[in-house]
């Protein structure tokens, strides 16, 4: 997936120079929340413009709070890209902090979002807009008829899968029936596949079992870049960011259990830039014990994924037909 570059150091910037920004807001600004920011006295960060345009990309709240306070400049951080990646920027944003966009909103930018990426996959334009990954499915099968057909969807992580990785297996493993000598580079190539899932449909294939895993046999209807992505081909902002989508969402944030299970998780997320400092701040005559209690901790994760994913898995099986 790709981004609008980082955002400029702030600077401050006259309010008469900004021009309104595409907002995903279909009704515009909310006037009281206007009036109660601008009652609070609360100091704001800075907004985002484009820096070609001067519109404003995130921040007309605050514009007009300014306006009301008879401020006549305002803190702006500029920012660069393409109309599409901005506005898929000003949604993010607006999932991030301030006043939520209503799911009229968010529906109507997912719809967006598809039609100027339809190669992303639901997950990640989930992440973007705040809803479910089963909802963006939906939307987009409303919307198929606009969009193009593709093989391949990009994920989370900026890599491409292809989009019926089940039918991919079946292919590669008449490949190989057609071609035992052909290497896994060979068949990939054809298939579409990567080669370590070429060497699996091979072993698989040997062991006289089927190519396709039940796992994703049960979920063919799915997109593989719609399954869980392994935490290993994340960075640390990448898993940051999952969280802190997660932290916007009341089925979490206003429950115990959920606050809960964010902090762990944030915890988690956050570890691998001082695992390092960790290391050495282990005594020697602790090392073996804190070592046994980390992949103790660790396995301990992994059955919670598995838990979740056994879950997915039910509630798929459940809802066919």
């Amino acid at each position: 997936m790709r981004r609008p570059a980082a955002p400029s150091r702030a600077t401050s910037v006259r309010i008469e120079c900004l021009v309104p920004g595409d907002s995903p807001r279909l009704t515009g600004q909310n006037v009281e929340h206007v009036t109660a920011l601008a009652l609070s006295g609360t100091a704001f960060p800075p907004i985002l413009v484009d820096r070609r345009t001067m519109r404003v990309v995130d921040g007309m709240h605050r514009v007009q709070v300014a306006r009301l306070r008879g401020e006549e400049s305002i803190s702006v951080a500029f920012v660069e890209g393409t109309e599409d990646e901005l506005f898929v920027l000003a949604v993010s944003a607006n999932i991030d902090h301030g006043l939520p966009l209503s799911r009229v909103d968010r529906e109507a930018a997912a719809v967006r979002i598809l039609r100027a990426y339809p190669h992303w996959s639901d997950r990640a334009i989930a992440e973007v807009t705040g809803l479910a990954a089963k909802k963006i499915k939906q939307v987009r099968e409303r919307a198929s008829a606009e969009l193009p057909h593709l093989d391949a969807r990009i994920g989370r992580d900026g890599r491409a899968r292809p989009s019926n990785s089940a039918e991919r297996r079946r292919q590669a493993s008449e490949v190989i029936l057609a071609n035992p000598g052909a290497s896994l580079r060979e068949v990939a190539r054809i298939v579409g596949i990567s080669p370590g899932t070429v060497r699996d449909v091979r072993r698989r294939m040997l062991r006289g079992e089927d190519p396709v895993p039940e796992r994703r046999q049960i979920t063919a209807a799915q997109p593989a870049a719609d399954l869980p992505v392994p935490s290993a081909v994340l960075t640390t902002d990448d898993l940051v960011t999952i969280v802190r989508s997660m932290s916007q969402d009341p089925a979490l944030r206003f429950s115990a259990t959920g606050r809960t299970l964010l902090r762990v998780l944030h915890g988690n997320a956050t570890i691998r830039d001082t695992w390092h400092e960790f290391v050495r701040a282990v005594p020697e005559h602790r090392v073996e014990d804190v070592a046994h209690l980390a992949r103790g901790c660790a396995e301990e994760l992994r059955r919670f994924a598995d838990a979740l994913e056994r879950r997915q898995r039910n509630q798929v099986r459940d809802d066919r037909p």
